[in-house]
């Protein structure tokens, strides 16, 4: 009988556990993992049914505030395999994730997954990177990436290292290292660098735990440095304030922010008191430097937390950025890397607070 390929339902969970006990021997996804995937919204999982049994499956997800999908896992049973099975769940995982408003589908296999990778290249999948010691079993994976959405246009970007926060507050240092070491190769990025850095630009105080960085805090660091440096802001007052509720914080956080702005005037630092156009930081990216962006989390994790991105390329309908904190909304860090985040979704993700504030700072090689 030939298979049926069908979107998953609960009632197929005990098929998939079975079909992956069966197919993996390490890096399988629990029963409780099934369950949860099944339940949410933000995947494809689809299966081909051969006389109601599960004999394949894909698993693709979402990743909320972006127009990145991700084939998550994908499996077929021994017995049905070499019927083409993978190539249609992978054309279904595809066409899912286009409907779904993604531009690119990426993932992960393998390097002597040699059958696998033949049909990722088949399907006009393209490599762009390695990831060393990926699996529970210590063998490697590539990474492969497909557009799934056509433009006349190519991706242009820039060869930024990514970098991990160390700490859950330090994401403004993190993305000020990732973009002086992008536009300075002799800058060396370290975790006492990161710790230095935040303790130069900390606001000291937010709505709760660490403080985090003022953009003009983070110029600062960046001048030190040795580097060039602008600062865009959309607003004159005191930025964050409103997210602390103590009055003797909310001084210490005007104190800061008083302190910054004279320092940045005293040494010549560029401050924008205007909204930053995207066109604006395209032209400063193909001009040679690389702009920190702050965004709130809200279409990511729904938390509305001040988060700091480094951009990391650009083409006709993304901007691209690197995120220094693969979460658990990601799953992996590679989502991490080259973020396409649609142009109209930009705007609504870039700005912060009950104030809708807007800031970018931009470095610059010297």
């Amino acid at each position: 009988m030939t298979a049926v390929i069908r979107p998953a339902n609960a009632n197929d969970l005990d098929g998939l556990v079975a079909l992956e006990t069966t197919s993996f021997t390490s890096d399988r996804l629990s029963r409780r993992s099934f369950k949860h995937w099944l339940a949410t919204d933000h995947r494809a999982l689809w299966v081909a049914d051969d006389d109601h049994t599960v004999v394949a499956y894909i698993l693709v997800i979402y990743h909320p505030g972006t127009r990145l999908a991700r084939v998550y896992s994908i499996a077929v049973a021994l017995s049905h395999r070499g019927l083409g099975l993978g190539k249609q769940l992978m054309l279904a995982g595809e066409q899912a994730a286009r409907d779904s408003g993604r531009f690119y589908l990426r993932l992960e296999v393998s390097t002597d997954n040699h059958a696998a990778i033949a049909l990722y290249q088949a399907l006009g999948y393209q490599k762009f990177g390695i990831y060393r010691d990926y699996y529970q079993d210590h063998r490697d994976a590539h990474r492969y990436q497909k557009r799934i959405r056509r433009y006349q246009d190519t991706l242009q970007h820039r060869s930024v290292h990514w970098l991990r926060q160390t700490t859950p507050f330090t994401c403004g240092p993190a993305a000020l290292m990732m973009a002086m070491h992008g536009v300075n190769r002799a800058y060396q990025p370290s975790q006492e660098e990161e710790l230095t850095i935040w303790r130069t630009a900390t606001t000291i105080f937010m709505t709760s735990g660490h403080g985090g960085c003022h953009p003009i805090g983070l110029a600062l660091a960046a001048k030190s440095r040795g580097f060039g440096v602008e600062v865009w802001i959309n607003q004159t007052g005191t930025l964050f304030i409103d997210g602390v509720r103590n009055d003797d914080k909310k001084q210490i956080v005007e104190l800061v922010d008083n302190s910054f702005k004279r320092q940045a005037q005293e040494q010549a630092i560029p401050v924008h008191y205007a909204n930053i156009t995207q066109d604006a930081l395209i032209a400063a990216f193909k001009a040679g430097a690389i702009p920190l962006i702050l965004i709130s989390t809200y279409l990511l994790d729904r938390k509305k937390a001040p988060h700091w991105l480094v951009m990391s390329g650009y083409d006709e309908a993304c901007l691209y950025m690197h995120d220094s904190d693969p979460d658990d909304r990601r799953q992996s860090e590679i989502d991490c890397q080259f973020i396409p985040i649609a142009r109209e979704d930009f705007d609504r993700m870039s700005c912060f607070g009950k104030t809708r504030l807007r800031t970018a700072v931009v470095i610059w090689p010297i």
